[in-house]
């Protein structure tokens, strides 16, 4: 059953893929995952692979540090 989508085995996406997704530069991700924010859960040769639930939280976090930070 190889290519079927496994409900214990998230789906995994490229990190310019994840920056997309959460309407993010890919540069972005790559600073998230800098500062530790976001950690890659795999690879595929040299890219980084992503959980989407791990860049959507990132991203939440993100917001939140910003707007706490414009008060």
């Amino acid at each position: 059953m190889s290519g079927t989508n496994r409900p214990d085995r998230p789906t995994l996406i490229p990190g310019p893929l994840a920056a997309q997704e959460v309407g993010v530069a890919p540069a972005t991700i790559r600073k998230w995952v800098q500062l530790g924010h976001l950690k890659p859960a795999g690879k595929a040769g040299r890219a980084q692979l992503f959980r989407l639930e791990d860049v959507f939280a990132a991203e939440r976090a993100a917001r939140g540090a910003n707007r706490r930070r414009t008060r």
